[in-house]
């Protein structure tokens, strides 16, 4: 894929030029930093106060709301085609969120963000109606996009930075001429289009794409339902997240690509 160049001129304009990837590295907001000292404590906590499972792969059933995705799927994958799918739209996500540089190569895990850690992209949303419409019906949603994943492309193991979060996939397009799956923890999971996965991302976990197609899901991240104490700790932990740095980069990042996006469109 090849990407625009991004950047602000000394004047503050925004210039597209020659093709690459746009480079930001802000330091990771302090909540990470010192949670991942304390992510055993704080999961435990989290998970004793959890009013779902604790397992690496949870039941849809638990979560009434995925019933929805399931029978929007095809007008979700059809603006996922329409607008995530077509020329630069979907930037990679290292290129928005330089953290996931270690765990992805430029280029090969692509990401059209339609919500980041509880902020609405309004310009994304807009082009999506009846994603957003779907999508304003899921408790305690916090992040949300088209996670787009090039063929021959494999995440290595990783994990996520809370507990307080769990991880909602919506298969959209899934290549059948070979595999394409997901470790988490101990579980080889599949996806099947149409259909719903759901799970705890703090579990180690890592991806495949061993096919010649891209493979796209529609990824939510929402609030884990939780009793006190355990929601205490994750309002604060999530709270700071959202406010830090980091976060306000990636989203500088989404605004800066969706503009030049625009010019060249234009």
């Amino acid at each position: 894929m090849i990407e625009p160049d991004l950047s602000i001129t000394p004047a503050g304009a925004l210039a597209v030029r020659s093709p690459s990837a746009l480079v930001a590295e802000p330091g990771r907001p302090w909540p990470v930093r010192v949670g991942k000292r304390l992510r055993g404590t704080v999961d435990r906590l989290i998970a004793g106060s959890s009013l779902v499972a604790n397992a690496p792969v949870l039941d849809v059933r638990d979560f009434a709301w995925t019933a929805l995705l399931r029978d929007q799927w095809q007008a979700i994958l059809a603006e996922a085609r329409a607008v995530a799918l077509v020329g630069n739209a979907a930037p990679s996500l290292a290129t928005i969120s330089p953290d996931h540089r270690a765990i992805a190569e430029v280029g090969k895990w692509r990401s059209y963000f339609l919500w980041g850690y509880g902020y609405r992209i309004d310009d994304n949303l807009n082009r999506c109606p009846r994603t957003r419409d779907v999508l304003a019906r899921v408790p305690g949603l916090t992040t949300a996009f088209f996670s787009i994943l090039a063929p021959g492309t494999h995440i290595p193991p990783h994990r996520g930075v809370s507990k307080g979060l769990i991880t909602c996939h919506l298969a959209l397009i899934v290549p059948r001429d070979g595999d394409v799956r997901m470790r988490v923890r101990d579980r080889i999971v599949r996806w099947s289009e149409g259909e719903t996965l759901v799970f705890d991302d703090t579990y180690d976990h890592e991806v495949w794409n061993e096919t010649d197609g891209t493979r796209v899901v529609l990824l939510i991240q929402f609030e884990r339902p939780l009793r006190r104490p355990g929601k205490w700790v994750a309002d604060l932990f999530l709270g700071a997240v959202r406010r830090s740095a980091f976060v306000q980069e990636a989203r500088a990042n989404v605004a800066k690509w969706n503009a030049a996006v625009g010019q060249m469109d234009g």
